[in-house]
């Protein structure tokens, strides 16, 4: 244990400081009490004992303001040698005051080695009481003539049981004292490494008191709702939670109220730059000797929202897919057979002018509708069947050539590729299909004056959304400066047969969805009105390896 420890209140050891400070008392109080002894009686005391008494005064005066200096001013660690000097010091005062056994101030050697025994090891604790004892017995043999009688020895004895006892007691608080250190250390290192943990956790953690005032915050919670701790920190934080999340307000208030425990409820947070879903459990945190606080743990649940979405979309274009296949399988085939019944009539030589142009127009709507049913058909035969290595960038690159050979390309239309070399694992046909459907997409949105990027690369550390479980994603972008998607057609993008474009069948975009979901990817869309649209899509570098075998 260290000689100058914190001293954490409410302990019940002495540190050395309060025990050095209680030796420097007394010794000024005897030394004190000792000139005015002599004072007192200065007409039967002797000159020269009104001389030592002053001398003693001075000395122990001068002795003891040093040792406090350097003990306490200076906060240096007193060694050995200062505790030796202490102690011979006081024995050879108490000596000047003894008058032999039968003497009032010999006690005074008992708080000394009692001192000694807490300040100094056993070892040295044995040589002042031996000193003790030697000078003791000096001083009443040689000083008084007093022969050997049972007091004085009973007194000797007293020193050496006092000495044995207090070293006994003083070395178990000793070793008391470094267990409590110990534990205070590993107490602080605990709280330091909750601290660092709960600093880092991306999980947000609020504790308010009953009043509802803010007890703690962690950065995470301070980024999902967008304030400082400190600014808050012992405020009444409740009306600002009801102000920007009415529903983690009322889960917080129940459980302070009737002490229900919130689990997953689900909670709107609504900032000004943007709004987002956060799950919430509370629960209530029993403080001994203070009301119950409550903690809320919550999280940003806007990733799992989205990926549960396209989880469900995904179910749902598979239905339609299943069923697409079937309808056009069982259209097609009597279809064929009733364009060319019509072909065949608008060829005979009886046909007027007028039977011709309804054939005519029979056989053109027919040839639409075959169209439109083998997109049905593609749109529910998107699987990846062949994937090999390529590079993402070079496919992106042939799907732009292909695109602006399109009738719907406008010639002024400005197509940028972006990125670099982006290696990655897929069926090249399905990806192609994918960034034309895009990149087509793009350029009829923005019109005349199209201007469209097409990005490829790797994506950021945290870019991917939580949960998509994509090991080493891949990154392709398509950016417009189109008008934006409508409100309402956002939700239902990606749905068959859902299109924002005059003459369009809302085939392309489920039929990207389709996919991307073929590579175990994600696609992601944003959309502001008037500052155009952006597709993002996300694809894992390498199949897993169970598809691979």
């Amino acid at each position: 244990m260290s000689w100058f420890g914190d001293g954490s209140r409410g302990s019940s050891i002495p540190t050395p400081q309060a025990l050095l400070r209680s030796v420097y008392a007394g010794r000024l109080c005897v030394a004190v009490a000792i000139y005015l002894a002599a004072a007192l009686k200065f007409a039967v005391a002797a000159p020269l004992d009104l001389l030592v008494t002053s001398f003693v005064l001075v000395a122990t005066v001068v002795v003891t303001s040093a040792s406090y200096w350097y003990t306490h001013f200076l906060r240096r660690s007193p060694g050995r040698t200062f505790l030796y000097g202490q102690a011979l010091f006081d024995i050879a005062l108490i000596v000047h005051i003894t008058g032999g056994p039968q003497s009032d101030l010999t006690p005074l050697y008992v708080p000394l080695i009692a001192v000694t025994a807490v300040l100094m090891p056993p070892a040295s604790t044995g040589l002042i009481t031996a000193l003790v004892g030697i000078v003791y017995f000096a001083d009443v043999f040689f000083g008084h003539t007093t022969p050997m009688t049972g007091q004085v020895a009973l007194q000797l004895l007293v020193f050496v049981g006092v000495a044995a006892v207090t070293a006994y007691f003083a070395s178990r608080v000793s070793v008391m004292g470094a267990e409590r250190e110990a534990l205070a250390g590993e107490l602080r290192q605990a709280r330091l490494e909750a601290a660092d943990v709960l600093r880092s956790v991306p999980t947000g953690i609020v504790t308010v008191d009953q009043a509802g005032h803010l007890l703690y915050c962690n950065p995470a919670a301070e980024q999902i709702f967008g304030f400082k701790e400190r600014q808050w920190r012992g405020r009444p934080i409740m009306p600002e939670f009801a102000r920007i999340a009415p529903e983690f307000w009322a889960a917080i208030t129940a459980t302070a109220r009737r002490g229900v425990r919130a689990m997953r409820v689900e909670a709107v947070v609504r900032r000004p730059d943007r709004t987002f879903p956060i799950g919430v459990t509370t629960t209530t945190l029993e403080v001994e000797g203070a009301e119950p606080r409550v903690t809320a743990i919550f999280t940003d649940i806007s990733d799992s929202k989205r990926l549960e979405e396209l989880h469900l979309r995904a179910e749902r274009l598979e239905a339609v897919a299943e069923l697409s296949a079937s309808l056009a399988h069982e259209i097609k085939n009597p279809l064929a057979s009733i364009r060319s019944s019509v072909e065949q009539l608008g060829r005979a030589k009886r046909a007027n002018p007028d039977e011709k142009f309804l054939t005519s127009l029979v056989v053109r709507e027919s040839d639409r509708l075959s169209r439109l049913l083998s997109e049905f058909l593609d749109f529910s035969r998107v699987r990846a069947t062949e994937c090999r290595p390529l590079d993402l960038h070079t496919v992106a690159g042939a799907a732009i050539r292909l695109v602006r050979e399109h009738p719907d390309c406008p010639a002024d239309a400005v197509i940028d590729l972006a990125g670099g070399a982006t290696p990655m694992e897929g069926d090249e046909d399905l990806l192609h299909r994918v960034v034309s459907n895009l990149v087509l997409n793009a350029v009829q949105a923005g019109g005349k004056d199209a201007r469209v990027v097409v990005r490829t690369g790797r994506p950021g550390p945290h870019e991917v959304p939580g949960g998509a479980g994509i090991e080493h994603p891949v990154m392709l972008t398509v950016t417009d400066n189109g008008p934006g998607i409508p409100e309402n057609l956002r939700a239902r993008l990606f749905e068959p047969f859902v299109t924002g474009r005059v003459g369009g069948t809302g085939l392309g975009l489920a039929i990207v969805q389709r996919a991307v979901e073929a590579h175990r990817g994600l696609v992601l869309v944003d959309s502001t009105a008037g500052r155009g649209t952006t597709f993002t899509v996300y694809l894992p570098a390498a199949r897993r390896r169970e598809e691979a075998a």
